[in-house]
């Protein structure tokens, strides 16, 4: 049984057939779909679906792309959601420098508000980076240091790295998983994958980030649930273990850091 650890299956691009879409997923074996937030509406919006799909499970937070008019305030209004039953993380949150829809201070702001808040509530954060890697990792190193015990071993995920391996390198020393998407089967991914060869089996997560980053041989459909065995096998590769083996380590990963059987 796999876990798909990011998709935006509330998204638009899955209104025609979300139920079709998550039955597909079930049958390539893959049985829970962790759906990350970008804003408080969204938020509440992934909880009622989560509500009406056993296989999916929601999380809370603002996605820095939609911090501009982000205020402190905001906050009790995230907690709120974040202690509904199905919420299993904080997220996603983070700094994206490649789109100029926040200005750098706010996302800060709202990154270290939001992380303090999951610190508050233990619950791990999934993290959004985008040409952003210094600064985010500076902020998680200093946050990881002062953590209440239950989230000491499971701080959060960098959710579809992209980063150089020294982010990777700094990430784990912190404590935190590494998720691949679509991109870890792409013809010119090597340095990717070099990287992900590094990572402890231990600390791997599959994920689509769906409907985005379709992995190869599907490139230029939507991405789905479905696909995530493409990923799975790709890794399973790179670390030189059976495909079942991977799949049973990135479910169990999947399942400690998100606490999934306790949901």
């Amino acid at each position: 049984m796999l876990v798909d650890t990011h998709c935006h299956i509330d998204f638009n691009a899955y209104d025609e057939d979300r139920a079709e879409v998550i039955a597909r997923a079930a049958e390539a074996g893959v049985r829970r779909i962790i759906n990350p937030a970008i804003n408080i509406e969204n938020t509440r919006a992934i909880i009622a679906l989560a509500q009406q799909y056993a296989e999916v499970y929601a999380t809370a937070g603002v996605h820095p792309n939609s911090t501009a008019d982000f205020t402190p305030a905001m906050m009790s209004e995230v907690e709120t959601l974040a202690k509904s039953p199905k919420v299993v993380a904080i997220g996603e949150i983070g700094l994206d420098y490649y789109w100029d829809k926040s200005p750098k201070p706010i996302q800060a702001e709202a990154f270290r508000a939001q992380l303090a808040l999951a610190a508050q509530l233990e619950l791990p954060v999934i993290i959004h980076n985008r040409e952003a890697s210094e600064d985010v990792v500076a902020i998680l190193e200093s946050w990881s240091q002062d953590l209440p015990d239950s989230l000491k071993e499971r701080p959060g995920v960098l959710h579809s790295f992209s980063a150089p391996q020294e982010v990777a390198d700094r990430a784990l020393d912190a404590g935190f998983y590494i998720g691949f998407t679509g991109p870890i089967t792409f013809k010119k991914a090597d340095d990717l994958r070099r990287i992900a060869a590094t990572i402890p089996l231990d600390r791997i997560l599959v994920e689509t980030d769906g409907p985005f980053l379709t992995p190869t041989p599907h490139r230029g459909k939507r991405n789905e649930p479905a696909y995530i065995p493409h990923i799975v096998e790709r890794l399973a590769a790179l670390k030189q273990v059976s495909v079942e083996t991977m799949g049973q380590v990135t479910t169990a990963n999947a399942e400690r850091l998100f606490r999934l059987d306790t949901r």
